[in-house]
């Protein structure tokens, strides 16, 4: 039998398990491409309703009464549906220090996020695609900022604050001395995010913009606004989840006049034991608003977030 009449019989690699054929997969390979099937996703499943498990007790124990809630645990309530009454918001909404904390945290929210979201996507823009002197190190510098914590500045800038009064306005102790902590601390994230986003978009969609005579102002307004949609609305629900939660900025420049309904928790936390029935509906109200933004703008979110893989 010549050389080609073998080779002929003989088995290919792919049969015969020759070394030509395709390598066997692994433990980890066979693991991974299966993590996608019906059992991954009833696990992902499993493990969301897991996460929302304090939130909905957060949420039975705030529609208990105050004595219900101290003799025992809030999941009893499914073999004793009577507990459940709303007397505990009608008691906190007729609070009128916890009202006012309420619109001091709009207050306080809306126009930090506002102004982070403007001031970013100008100064963004400007970095990105406008040509001036010593614009990359004033780059660097905002860069810089980012590794600056919150901390370092409570003390230097609440002095600062004293100084500042105009007439019976005091900046210590006020909304707007506040909502300028967040919008200060805030910049250096905004930009960072929407310069790379700006930078990704062709070149040749300012450039024609500009050959039809467009401003600045109006390639911005007409182009990058509309095709940074998606990175702009991620940025101003991070922003004002951010604001909405926080607590050590209002402790530091917040009065009782000025506090956030955080602020406003916190000082009931002092008697813990007794006031639970005040705690519960208080922190619910204060966590839906967030979760009504948050899936309110999900699809822009999701599309900012996968924007920089789909290019």
């Amino acid at each position: 039998m010549s050389t080609a009449e073998k080779a002929a019989q003989a088995p290919s690699g792919a049969e015969g398990g020759g070394a030509a054929g395709a390598p066997r997969r692994g433990l980890a390979a066979r693991v991974v491409g299966r993590a996608g099937g019906g059992a991954a996703q009833a696990l992902l499943v499993l493990i969301a309703l897991f996460w929302l498990v304090p939130t909905l007790g957060l949420l039975v124990a705030s529609l208990r009464s105050n004595e219900d809630n101290n003799a025992d645990g809030w999941w009893n309530v499914f073999t004793k549906p009577a507990q459940l009454t709303g007397e505990s918001y009608s008691a906190l909404l007729d609070k009128g220090d916890f009202v006012d904390s309420f619109w001091n945290t709009v207050l306080i929210t809306v126009p930090a996020t506002l102004l982070v979201v403007a001031i970013a996507s100008l100064a963004a823009y400007a970095f990105a695609w406008m040509e001036f002197p010593g614009r990359d190190w004033l780059f660097l510098g905002v860069v810089a900022l980012l590794v600056v914590p919150v901390q370092v500045a409570l003390i230097p800038v609440a002095k600062l604050y004293g100084y500042i009064e105009f007439g019976s306005f005091h900046m210590f102790g006020s909304v707007t001395g506040v909502v300028l902590f967040h919008v200060a601390f805030g910049l250096p994230f905004a930009i960072f995010l929407l310069r790379n986003f700006f930078a990704a978009i062709p070149r040749d969609l300012l450039e024609a913009a500009r050959m039809d005579g467009g401003s600045e102002w109006t390639i911005f307004r007409r182009v990058i606004f509309p095709l940074g949609g998606p990175a702009i609305a991620s940025l101003g629900i991070f922003q004002f989840l951010w604001v909405w939660n926080d607590l050590l900025v209002a402790l530091v420049f917040a009065d009782t006049g000025s506090q956030p309904m955080t602020k406003w928790l916190q000082s009931q936390m002092r008697q813990f034991t007794g006031n639970i029935d005040i705690l519960a509906p208080g922190a619910f109200l204060s966590l839906v608003v967030p979760l009504v933004v948050f899936f309110a703008f999900q699809r822009y979110f999701v599309q900012g977030v996968l924007a920089g893989s789909v290019k």
